[in-house]
């Protein structure tokens, strides 16, 4: 029997192949156990963010630690600067961990010689979201280039890479929320400064959320998303879940048996 209403997959063959394989790919070099065990998903409600600022600074800094420490970079040698401060160019320092790489019991075998250095985009101030998002997208970066391990598709996906690595370390609401921003009604109201520079589509974005939220079932992730996002992530699930009931990958497996216990 034909059927004339069926629904179009969110996301071709191709885009999910590349948003699973990626997502292993963070599991096998970013700490899985430490997915599995202590990634959050972060909410942009108070709960996550409950600090007070005076300042564009004071709020920079304490986004920034926030973001840092959910992602588990506790340990890492980061710091945070003003945009005047930062340079053209840096080194990223040489650096390795005694043990695991992400968590507060992570631990440096030697202190570099310099901090990485990173800033913040100020017309985000007002944008707290994109603020979060962005910080996300930086620190999956330097992960991706501490670790000297490329992604699947190798160079020319490492931006695309660090989107994907910020939501598989639990920002994927936020990742989602900032990838468009629309005028809405008040043009003098709406900054294009502010917005962060997504190198996933929006639905390449909400699908890697949904898809590190199968592995946190007892999570809604679709609960801090934009309304038109919504009916988006429950395509993605469903995709999600049709692709995951099929594959052989241990990496999946494994993940699916212990987080559906």
């Amino acid at each position: 029997m034909l059927t004339l209403f069926k629904s179009k997959p969110l996301l071709t063959e191709s885009e999910v192949a590349w948003l699973v394989d990626t997502f292993v790919w963070a599991c096998e070099h970013f700490d899985g156990q430490y997915f599995l065990s202590n990634t959050q998903i972060i909410e942009p409600t108070g709960q996550y963010f409950p600090d007070q600022v005076t300042s564009v600074e004071q709020m920079a800094q304490t986004v920034f630690k926030r973001v840092r420490d959910y992602a588990g970079l506790q340990a890492w040698p980061l710091q945070l600067v003003g945009p005047a401060n930062l340079p053209a160019q840096q080194n990223m320092p040489v650096f390795s961990f005694a043990d695991t790489m992400r968590g507060e019991s992570a631990m440096l075998n030697v202190q570099p010689p310099h901090n990485v250095l990173l800033s913040y985009n100020p017309n985000q101030i007002n944008q707290p979201q994109d603020l979060v998002a962005s910080f996300a997208g930086s620190l999956a970066t330097v992960m991706i280039y501490q670790k000297g391990a490329l992604p699947p598709g190798g160079e020319q996906q490492v931006a695309a890479a660090s989107d994907a690595l910020a939501c598989f370390m639990g920002f994927g609401v936020m990742m989602s929320n900032t990838v468009y921003q629309f005028k809405g009604g008040c043009g003098s109201c709406y900054n294009p400064y502010a917005n962060r520079q997504a190198a996933l589509s929006e639905a390449q974005t909400v699908f890697m959320h949904a898809l590190v939220c199968y592995f946190k079932p007892q999570v809604d992730g679709k609960k801090h998303l934009k309304p038109h996002l919504k009916s988006v992530y429950k395509k993605a699930k469903k995709q999600i879940e049709s692709y995951i009931s099929d594959s052989p990958n241990p990496v999946l497996l494994m993940l699916k048996e212990q987080s559906h216990a």
